[in-house]
């Protein structure tokens, strides 16, 4: 059976874009590159001698004469710097059109329609915030009205948080449902909508990563995930992946509440030791045993630390990744391709909360590949045809 296994460490980007002012970044971005700068070098063996330190300088990652893999910088075509237009592309669809952000809040008419489709009373918020912060400041304000706390970012986003102990979370998903809806009905090209359910632990908000759901617009074309699909073969979403692409091209998918969860279930899947008929869409039928793709997103880099500034846990979470990605290695058969890359980046040491307009790397390993380096390539589509040509 050929597979290939892909491994998004979501926002580890590499560099700036050329473009980058032009989303609002500066051309010092880099993400890897400083947090390895500021972390006083990482330890990530594995991904060294797949050829990582051959991309960029990067502290604590040396160059090797002889990688074990094919690696390349990856320019993104697509407009945007957002997870669905990262990984959309890695999947081989181009986004031409960028998705629109609110940075005054969301237009009344398409508050007053939510609240009427949803019958939540009103909103609390309607501006760009950060969600540890908004949570924590209107949280009170929230227990008293019951009102959802909407927000957005410098991204695509319609965010909706509430304590799940107050207001249930079958309720919150379904007006983020709602939400989704709205804005596709209502014409506005609107990445995601995200459910962010937090509790009160210890006397303070906190988010529940565990039951976040990203809810995207449908991809309008079809990605090489459909490809395969079509052909009667497994994809297996692991982490949001099912959400980014909306459950287009998707026959199996489990959400993960770590990156560490997220990595022992890309392990088991390997393995084949994941039990698939329980997290198979009602719809699948596999028909095709000779190829599949196992496609894991790691949020962690990005969730929890690009977005807070934190670049001690971001290095930590790197390091975690690297050592599962030994054992990973040595669970691949002889037909496996393993990619590893990243979809956007989120600098945690320059100004701001946002993601960043970077470029990405990606390391490509087989057993008995010719080593690579592509040095600095236009378009995620380097990975879609990898992809193809193994599989296809």
């Amino acid at each position: 059976m050929k597979r290939v296994i892909i491994a998004v460490i979501d926002s580890m980007g590499i560099g700036a874009m050329p473009d980058c002012k032009e989303y609002g970044d500066i051309p010092e971005c880099n993400t890897l590159k400083n947090v390895c700068r500021v972390n006083n070098g990482l330890n990530l063996p594995v991904m060294e001698s797949l050829g990582l330190g051959n991309l960029c300088e990067l502290q604590g990652v040396k160059p090797v004469e002889n990688q074990l893999g094919i690696t390349a910088v990856l320019k993104e075509e697509s407009k945007g710097k957002d997870t669905t237009t990262g990984h959309w592309e890695i999947a081989g669809l181009v986004s031409e059109k960028k998705f629109e952000t609110f940075p005054n809040g969301f237009p009344k008419e398409l508050i007053d329609e939510f609240v009427k489709q949803t019958n939540c009373g009103g909103v609390l918020a309607n501006i760009p915030a950060s969600g540890t912060v908004i949570i924590e400041q209107l949280n009170d304000e929230h227990h008293k009205t019951k009102y959802p706390i909407v927000y957005t970012s410098a991204d695509s986003v319609f965010q909706i948080a509430v304590d799940t102990d107050l207001i249930p979370l079958e309720t919150l998903y379904d007006w983020c449902k709602t939400a989704r809806k709205i804005l596709d009905e209502m014409g506005y090209f609107v990445a995601r909508v995200i459910a962010r359910p937090y509790k009160i632990i210890d006397g303070k908000p906190t988010r529940i990563s565990a039951d976040r759901r990203d809810y995207s617009m449908v991809p309008p074309k079809d990605t090489i995930l459909n490809t395969v699909k079509k052909l009667g073969a497994s994809v297996v979403g692991i982490g949001k992946i099912e959400d980014i692409f909306a459950k287009s091209g998707i026959t199996h998918a489990v959400h993960t509440s770590s990156n560490k969860e997220g990595l022992e279930l890309t392990l088991k899947a390997i393995k084949n030791e994941l039990e698939l008929d329980k997290i198979a869409y009602p719809d699948t039928n596999i028909t095709n045993n000779d190829i599949g793709i196992i496609f894991t997103n790691l949020v962690d880099t990005d969730m929890l630390y690009g977005h807070r500034n934190d670049y001690k846990g971001y290095g930590k979470a790197i390091e975690e990744i690297d050592t599962y990605l030994d054992k990973i290695i040595k669970s691949l058969t002889d037909d496996d391709m393993l990619i590893i890359t990243a979809d956007h980046g989120c600098d945690p040491t320059v100004p701001g909360t946002d993601h960043t307009r970077e470029k990405v790397p990606v390391l490509i390993y087989k057993k008995g590949i010719k080593p690579y380096n592509f040095g600095e390539m236009t378009g995620f589509k380097f990975i879609t045809a990898a992809i193809a040509f193994h599989l296809l």
